[in-house]
């Protein structure tokens, strides 16, 4: 069995991922801001929609989906259990521990409330691969809307403890704007400066700046470093509760 993972732009900034087995020829979609893309990759593939997963309720990931049940009637829509009531048509609901099977590919479930109080997170174990949804962002996180700064952060403590070499795949192109922020909470980090210009230079060349790793994002990212004495010193919290320094963060992005 081989995974073959298509990233797809979308609208303005998102990113909606295809998954497929070629042992089997199992083919899940990952999230759908807009089914266009999706079905012209699919097309261009020689690939058959057997799934669709999705992290969240909001309507940039789900709002395509009505357009790939229509040319693939038979795809299974997966979802967030606590967010049954506002995406309507989920064939199978998970959560947390559950294993989702797609052809021959274990689909692992985190759930990562914070952006969403259901939102979940996807993770092939097998290939390193984790689908973070709106949770982790190359260098950022989502913004906080539905549950406590502490929950969205032990959220991303969890995506943290996944080995180094899980290849990210998250879903909008922030980078760039993330770097600017991180630059000015982690001043010192001669990594996340490299990085900041490796970010510049490829959005300038229109490159995606994903998938991203959880190895690079420790390293750099500010909100999965907010017990570094750095990046305290650098807000001005020396020595305090790092969900205290991690909610000054996201109220200093907030407003970025």
């Amino acid at each position: 069995m081989t995974i073959h993972v298509h990233q797809l732009p979308c609208l303005a900034d998102n990113y909606g991922v295809l998954v497929h087995d070629s042992g089997t020829g199992a083919t899940a979609a990952i999230d759908v801001p807009d089914a266009a893309p999706y079905l012209a990759a699919l097309e261009a593939n020689h690939w058959k929609l057997s799934d669709i997963l999705l992290t969240h309720h909001h309507a940039d990931h789900v709002q395509g989906v009505p357009a790939l049940k229509a040319r693939f009637p038979d795809a299974r829509v997966v979802g967030p259990k606590k967010e049954r009531a506002p995406i309507p048509g989920l064939d199978l609901e998970i959560a947390e521990g559950d294993i989702v099977k797609v052809g021959g590919i274990d689909v692992s479930v985190f759930d990562t409330p914070g952006h969403t109080a259901g939102h979940i997170a996807y993770y092939i174990e097998s290939d390193d691969l984790l689908f973070a949804g709106d949770t982790l962002f190359a260098l950022g996180c989502g913004r906080v809307f539905e549950t406590s700064m502490a929950v969205m952060y032990h959220s991303l403590m969890k995506l943290a403890a996944l080995p180094g070499e899980t290849q990210v795949y998250c879903g909008h192109e922030y980078t760039l704007s993330n770097a600017r922020f991180a630059l000015t909470v982690d001043p010192d980090n001669n990594l996340l400066a490299e990085r900041a210009a490796e970010v510049e230079e490829m959005r300038k060349q229109g490159k995606p700046t994903l998938p991203t790793t959880i190895a690079l994002e420790t390293a750099t990212n500010p909100f999965l470093r907010a017990e570094d004495p750095d990046v305290q010193k650098a807000v001005g919290m020396e020595g305090a509760d790092p969900v205290a320094v991690f909610t000054e963060l996201r109220e200093r992005k907030n407003k970025f």
